[in-house]
């Protein structure tokens, strides 16, 4: 075990493909195959958003956070600020994290992942929220060290480089990530998360941000039409071999080991994915065949805003769909309450209801 600042070499590692080819050949077929599925969105805000939300609350609650799905979605729908409690700060964490990916996926666009880029996320992420004292965009200027909370630096199980070496390694870690000179995309995205994870380069949220910088590259690289994959989910199942695997490439310089456990994960999460999206994608011509028969001209545009947000306010909605009328608007909520498709969650308030899209729930629980 590394009981002192880890010299960590710099990239590109020696990496025997011999022993991934199996593993890489099946990552890349499922996620061909879920960007089938994906590229057949007219409106990819009918996944991206709910999906977006389950990933920033999975990666969040590796980092500490409590709060549920179905409680982010039903505080989002609400549209107002509470006190300041510890669930409200889980919220806004969890609101960051989605905002840095969604600002991730707009400056990818433009221009390629670059450190300032980077920077930028790790703002978003601290934003107001825990760590925000801790220098937020900007790289450590101290030693940190990863092991169990109120144990000191001699009983780490991980001491990550000094910081004097941070821009440098750093420096050599963006080089590595815009470089087309090694051989697979995913073994690539696969050592960019290990060498983030062991600069460590930020005073904290460095989980958070490794975890966005996955589901970036598989956009930023074509991998994905809509970056709808997320890893956070299988790192979270599979916590110890996570952490033994990283360990296993600072200790032995075992990158097979931990491409392979990254492989996996992605061929994984691109099934279940495509599970998710299909369901999703059923619902919503399901839905969209009933809806017909409630004769208004709004229909289409309140079921597309009910995949988007599944838990809402009516004036949520009446914004999301521009319906000016307040009869027309709740005479539509009623068809869709009276139908079964919605429900009132709020039954005991007669003003600010909360309604729930319940087999869109039900699908994002899984």
């Amino acid at each position: 075990m590394i009981k002192q600042p880890f010299d960590l070499p710099k990239l590109p590692p020696k990496i025997d493909y011999e022993k991934l080819i199996k593993a890489m050949t099946k990552a890349h077929a499922s996620l061909a195959r879920l960007d089938a599925l994906l590229y057949q969105l007219k409106n990819p805000l009918l996944l991206s958003r709910t999906l977006a939300t389950k990933e920033a609350v999975l990666s969040s609650q590796i980092e500490g956070t409590q709060a549920t799905l179905s409680e982010v979605l039903e505080h989002e729908a609400q549209d107002i600020l509470k006190e300041e409690t510890s669930k409200e700060k889980d919220f806004m964490e969890i609101m960051n994290y989605r905002h840095a990916l969604e600002n991730g996926i707009n400056f990818l666009k433009e221009k390629p992942i670059t450190e300032n880029f980077i920077k930028n996320l790790h703002s978003i992420l601290l934003s107001s929220v825990r760590g925000h004292k801790k220098d937020p965009g900007n790289f450590r200027r101290g030693q940190v060290y990863i092991g169990k909370q109120g144990l000191g630096i001699e009983n780490a199980t991980y001491i990550p480089p000094l910081p004097m070496y941070v821009p440098e390694l750093f420096s050599n870690f963006e080089t590595y990530i815009n470089s087309e000179d090694e051989k697979d995309k995913l073994v690539q995205i696969a050592v960019a998360h290990y060498q983030f994870e062991a600069i460590h380069p930020f005073m904290d949220g460095n989980g958070r941000i490794g975890r966005l910088i996955i589901s970036l590259m598989l956009y930023e690289k074509k991998l994905l039409t809509f970056p709808f994959i997320y890893l956070s989910e299988f790192f979270e199942e599979h916590r110890q071999d996570y952490y033994d695997l990283l360990r296993g490439v600072s200790e032995n310089s075992d990158w097979e080991s931990w491409i392979l456990f990254f492989l996996n994960g992605l061929d994984i999460q691109a099934i279940k994915a495509q599970e998710t999206a299909k369901k999703i994608l059923d619902l919503y011509h399901s839905i969209n065949e009933r809806a017909i028969v409630f004769n208004s001209i709004y229909s289409h545009d309140f079921l597309e805003a009910l995949f988007i947000n599944p838990f809402f306010t009516s004036p949520k909605i009446r914004k999301m769909t521009h319906i000016k009328n307040s009869k027309t608007l709740f005479d539509l909520i009623n068809k869709f309450l009276k139908s079964g498709i919605i429900s009132d969650i709020t039954p005991d308030k007669k003003r600010n209801k909360i309604y729930r899209f319940d087999a869109l729930a039900d699908i994002l629980k899984r």
